[in-house]
Protein backbone atom coordinates (compact mmCIF):
# COMPACT_ATOMS: atom_id res chain seq x y z
CA UNK A 1 0.00 0.00 0.00
CA UNK A 2 1.12 3.54 -0.15
CA UNK A 3 2.56 5.01 2.43
CA UNK A 4 3.47 8.58 1.57
CA UNK A 5 1.68 11.12 3.28
CA UNK A 6 -1.72 12.23 2.42
CA UNK A 7 -1.10 15.60 1.67
CA UNK A 8 1.82 15.42 -0.11
CA UNK A 9 0.25 13.07 -2.65
CA UNK A 10 -3.15 15.60 -2.94
CA UNK A 11 -0.65 18.12 -3.87
CA UNK A 12 1.47 15.60 -6.31
CA UNK A 13 -1.84 14.52 -7.91
CA UNK A 14 -3.07 18.96 -7.85
CA UNK A 15 0.10 19.72 -9.84
CA UNK A 16 0.34 16.64 -11.88
CA UNK A 17 -3.55 17.32 -13.42
CA UNK A 18 -2.72 20.99 -13.72
CA UNK A 19 0.01 20.10 -15.79
CA UNK A 20 -1.93 18.02 -17.89
CA UNK A 21 -4.96 20.09 -18.41
CA UNK A 22 -2.00 22.68 -19.16
CA UNK A 23 -0.45 20.59 -21.62
CA UNK A 24 -3.90 19.66 -23.41
CA UNK A 25 -5.64 22.86 -23.75
CA UNK A 26 -1.91 25.10 -24.72
CA UNK A 27 -1.22 22.30 -27.13
CA UNK A 28 -4.66 23.08 -28.40
CA UNK A 29 -4.35 26.93 -28.95
CA UNK A 30 -0.84 26.52 -30.09
CA UNK A 31 -2.19 24.11 -32.84
CA UNK A 32 -5.02 25.87 -33.53
CA UNK A 33 -2.63 29.16 -34.15
CA UNK A 34 0.04 27.08 -36.06
CA UNK A 35 -2.50 25.36 -38.55
CA UNK A 36 -5.49 27.29 -38.68
CA UNK A 37 -8.01 25.34 -40.97
CA UNK A 38 -6.61 22.23 -40.85
CA UNK A 39 -8.13 20.41 -38.35
CA UNK A 40 -6.22 17.00 -39.12
CA UNK A 41 -3.15 18.77 -38.63
CA UNK A 42 -4.74 20.42 -35.30
CA UNK A 43 -5.87 16.96 -33.71
CA UNK A 44 -2.14 15.37 -34.60
CA UNK A 45 0.05 18.48 -33.00
CA UNK A 46 -2.46 18.14 -30.06
CA UNK A 47 -2.13 14.57 -29.96
CA UNK A 48 1.51 14.33 -30.30
CA UNK A 49 2.12 16.99 -27.17
CA UNK A 50 0.07 15.25 -25.65
CA UNK A 51 1.02 11.89 -25.74
CA UNK A 52 5.04 13.13 -25.02
CA UNK A 53 3.53 15.56 -22.35
CA UNK A 54 1.38 12.60 -20.26
CA UNK A 55 4.57 10.02 -20.27
CA UNK A 56 7.06 13.18 -18.76
CA UNK A 57 3.99 14.00 -16.04
CA UNK A 58 3.54 10.88 -14.70
CA UNK A 59 7.25 10.07 -14.26
CA UNK A 60 7.30 13.46 -12.59
CA UNK A 61 4.77 12.93 -10.00
CA UNK A 62 4.17 9.44 -10.58
CA UNK A 63 6.62 8.71 -7.53
CA UNK A 64 4.94 10.61 -5.05
CA UNK A 65 1.26 9.87 -5.99
CA UNK A 66 1.05 6.67 -8.38
CA UNK A 67 0.30 9.44 -11.46
CA UNK A 68 -3.13 9.21 -11.50
CA UNK A 69 -4.39 12.43 -12.76
CA UNK A 70 -7.87 11.22 -13.33
CA UNK A 71 -10.59 10.33 -11.03
CA UNK A 72 -11.77 6.43 -12.55
CA UNK A 73 -8.31 5.45 -12.45
CA UNK A 74 -7.78 6.62 -8.66
CA UNK A 75 -12.02 4.83 -8.66
CA UNK A 76 -10.69 1.24 -9.93
CA UNK A 77 -6.85 1.27 -8.08
CA UNK A 78 -9.41 1.51 -5.12
CA UNK A 79 -11.93 -0.84 -6.46
CA UNK A 80 -8.50 -3.71 -6.28
CA UNK A 81 -7.25 -2.66 -3.32
CA UNK A 82 -4.35 -0.19 -4.70
CA UNK A 83 -4.90 2.87 -2.33
CA UNK A 84 -8.00 2.99 0.35
CA UNK A 85 -11.31 4.41 -0.59
CA UNK A 86 -10.67 7.32 1.75
CA UNK A 87 -7.86 8.24 -0.49
CA UNK A 88 -9.19 7.53 -3.73
CA UNK A 89 -12.09 10.40 -3.00
CA UNK A 90 -9.89 12.89 -1.61
CA UNK A 91 -7.73 12.35 -4.86
CA UNK A 92 -10.58 13.63 -6.94
CA UNK A 93 -11.23 16.99 -6.01
CA UNK A 94 -7.22 17.88 -6.08
CA UNK A 95 -7.96 16.27 -9.54
CA UNK A 96 -10.19 18.13 -10.39
CA UNK A 97 -9.03 21.94 -9.23
CA UNK A 98 -5.83 20.99 -10.66
CA UNK A 99 -7.02 20.28 -13.99
CA UNK A 100 -9.34 23.72 -14.16
CA UNK A 101 -6.40 25.94 -12.66
CA UNK A 102 -3.96 24.00 -15.72
CA UNK A 103 -6.92 25.51 -18.21
CA UNK A 104 -6.99 28.75 -16.87
CA UNK A 105 -2.93 29.04 -16.98
CA UNK A 106 -3.60 27.83 -20.46
CA UNK A 107 -5.61 30.69 -21.33
CA UNK A 108 -3.08 32.79 -19.28
CA UNK A 109 -0.15 31.66 -21.84
CA UNK A 110 -1.70 32.33 -24.74
CA UNK A 111 -2.69 36.15 -23.94
CA UNK A 112 -6.57 34.83 -24.29
CA UNK A 113 -9.31 35.70 -20.94
CA UNK A 114 -8.29 33.36 -17.96
CA UNK A 115 -11.90 31.76 -18.35
CA UNK A 116 -13.99 31.55 -21.22
CA UNK A 117 -16.31 28.78 -21.34
CA UNK A 118 -16.27 26.69 -24.10
CA UNK A 119 -19.08 26.63 -26.84
CA UNK A 120 -17.91 23.21 -28.05
CA UNK A 121 -20.57 20.94 -28.20
CA UNK A 122 -19.77 17.29 -28.12
CA UNK A 123 -22.12 14.82 -26.25
CA UNK A 124 -23.40 12.92 -29.74
CA UNK A 125 -24.09 9.38 -29.07
CA UNK A 126 -20.82 8.86 -31.03
CA UNK A 127 -18.93 10.64 -28.70
CA UNK A 128 -20.82 9.59 -25.59
CA UNK A 129 -19.85 5.49 -26.67
CA UNK A 130 -15.91 6.81 -27.57
CA UNK A 131 -15.70 7.67 -24.20
CA UNK A 132 -16.86 4.11 -22.89
CA UNK A 133 -14.25 2.86 -24.98
CA UNK A 134 -11.48 5.02 -24.43
CA UNK A 135 -11.65 4.64 -20.63
CA UNK A 136 -12.16 0.87 -20.75
CA UNK A 137 -9.42 1.11 -22.60
CA UNK A 138 -7.19 3.36 -20.72
CA UNK A 139 -7.58 1.56 -17.72
CA UNK A 140 -7.29 -2.15 -19.38
CA UNK A 141 -3.49 -1.04 -19.88
CA UNK A 142 -3.04 0.28 -16.89
CA UNK A 143 -3.63 -2.76 -14.75
CA UNK A 144 -3.06 -6.03 -17.30
CA UNK A 145 0.44 -4.31 -17.03
CA UNK A 146 0.20 -3.76 -13.34
CA UNK A 147 -0.79 -7.64 -12.68
CA UNK A 148 2.11 -8.44 -15.25
CA UNK A 149 4.50 -6.81 -13.64
CA UNK A 150 4.99 -4.63 -16.36
CA UNK A 151 3.81 -1.56 -14.18
CA UNK A 152 7.52 0.29 -15.40
CA UNK A 153 6.36 0.90 -18.71
CA UNK A 154 2.73 2.24 -18.04
CA UNK A 155 3.95 6.06 -18.35
CA UNK A 156 4.77 5.60 -22.14
CA UNK A 157 1.91 2.90 -22.70
CA UNK A 158 -0.51 5.15 -21.21
CA UNK A 159 0.82 8.37 -23.10
CA UNK A 160 0.75 5.78 -26.45
CA UNK A 161 -2.40 4.68 -25.58
CA UNK A 162 -4.09 8.73 -25.29
CA UNK A 163 -2.46 9.74 -28.62
CA UNK A 164 -3.70 6.97 -30.55
CA UNK A 165 -7.20 7.20 -28.91
CA UNK A 166 -7.20 10.81 -29.83
CA UNK A 167 -7.80 9.35 -33.47
CA UNK A 168 -9.35 5.97 -33.21
CA UNK A 169 -12.71 7.67 -31.43
CA UNK A 170 -14.71 10.25 -32.28
CA UNK A 171 -14.69 12.04 -28.99
CA UNK A 172 -10.68 12.40 -29.09
CA UNK A 173 -10.46 10.63 -26.02
CA UNK A 174 -10.98 12.43 -23.00
CA UNK A 175 -11.03 9.51 -20.77
CA UNK A 176 -11.33 11.57 -17.71
CA UNK A 177 -13.84 13.05 -15.38
CA UNK A 178 -11.24 15.83 -13.89
CA UNK A 179 -9.91 16.87 -17.46
CA UNK A 180 -13.66 17.10 -18.73
CA UNK A 181 -14.56 19.46 -16.21
CA UNK A 182 -11.32 21.64 -16.59
CA UNK A 183 -11.48 21.91 -20.58
CA UNK A 184 -14.75 23.95 -19.71
CA UNK A 185 -12.87 26.59 -19.25
CA UNK A 186 -11.46 27.51 -22.62
CA UNK A 187 -13.23 28.32 -25.65
CA UNK A 188 -10.55 27.07 -27.81
CA UNK A 189 -9.53 24.06 -29.74
CA UNK A 190 -9.66 21.72 -26.53
CA UNK A 191 -12.33 23.31 -24.99
CA UNK A 192 -15.84 21.01 -24.28
CA UNK A 193 -19.27 22.93 -23.51
CA UNK A 194 -20.94 22.37 -19.63
CA UNK A 195 -24.35 20.64 -21.39
CA UNK A 196 -21.86 18.32 -22.76
CA UNK A 197 -19.57 17.17 -19.71
CA UNK A 198 -22.36 15.26 -17.42
CA UNK A 199 -22.67 12.87 -20.35
CA UNK A 200 -19.21 12.55 -20.69
CA UNK A 201 -18.58 11.52 -17.11
CA UNK A 202 -21.51 9.13 -17.01
CA UNK A 203 -20.05 7.69 -19.54
CA UNK A 204 -16.38 7.35 -18.32
CA UNK A 205 -17.76 6.06 -14.99
CA UNK A 206 -19.68 3.35 -17.61
CA UNK A 207 -16.45 2.70 -18.97
CA UNK A 208 -14.32 2.52 -15.81
CA UNK A 209 -16.92 -0.27 -14.62
CA UNK A 210 -16.93 -1.91 -17.55
CA UNK A 211 -13.17 -1.80 -17.57
CA UNK A 212 -13.00 -3.34 -14.05
CA UNK A 213 -15.29 -6.53 -14.86
CA UNK A 214 -13.13 -7.09 -17.35
CA UNK A 215 -9.41 -7.24 -15.36
CA UNK A 216 -11.62 -9.28 -12.66
CA UNK A 217 -12.24 -11.56 -15.34
CA UNK A 218 -8.64 -11.65 -17.26
CA UNK A 219 -6.51 -11.11 -14.45
CA UNK A 220 -8.87 -12.56 -11.25
CA UNK A 221 -5.91 -13.23 -9.44
CA UNK A 222 -5.08 -9.38 -9.48
CA UNK A 223 -3.39 -8.40 -5.62
CA UNK A 224 -3.97 -5.08 -3.96
CA UNK A 225 0.12 -4.94 -3.93
CA UNK A 226 -0.02 -5.31 -7.69
CA UNK A 227 -2.68 -3.24 -8.07
CA UNK A 228 -0.72 -0.42 -5.98
CA UNK A 229 1.79 0.04 -8.52
CA UNK A 230 -0.61 1.48 -10.88
CA UNK A 231 0.18 3.34 -12.47
CA UNK A 232 3.92 4.18 -11.52
CA UNK A 233 5.30 2.82 -8.44
CA UNK A 234 4.78 5.01 -5.52
CA UNK A 235 5.09 3.37 -2.38
CA UNK A 236 8.18 5.32 -0.10
CA UNK A 237 10.54 3.40 0.89
CA UNK A 238 10.55 2.92 5.00
CA UNK A 239 13.07 4.49 6.75
CA UNK A 240 15.76 1.93 6.76
CA UNK A 241 16.04 1.21 3.81
CA UNK A 242 19.79 1.41 2.42
CA UNK A 243 20.32 0.87 5.43
CA UNK A 244 22.73 -2.01 5.59
CA UNK A 245 22.19 -4.66 8.80
CA UNK A 246 24.75 -5.70 11.37
CA UNK A 247 25.27 -9.78 11.54
CA UNK A 248 26.40 -10.65 14.44
CA UNK A 249 28.76 -13.69 14.40
CA UNK A 250 27.20 -16.93 14.95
Amino acid sequence: MNTSPLARRLLAELLGSAFLAALVVGSGIAAQTLSPNDVGLELFENAAATAAGLYTIILMFGPASGGHFNPVVSLADASFGGIRWRHALAYIPAQVVGCVLGAVVANGMFSLAAISISTHHRASPAHLFSEVIATAGLLLVIFSLARTKRAHIAPAAVGAYIGAAYFFTSSASFANPAISVGRMFSNTFAGIAPASVPGYIVAQLVGCVCAILVVRVLYSDLTPDEAAEAVMPHSEEPPHAGVRPIRLPA
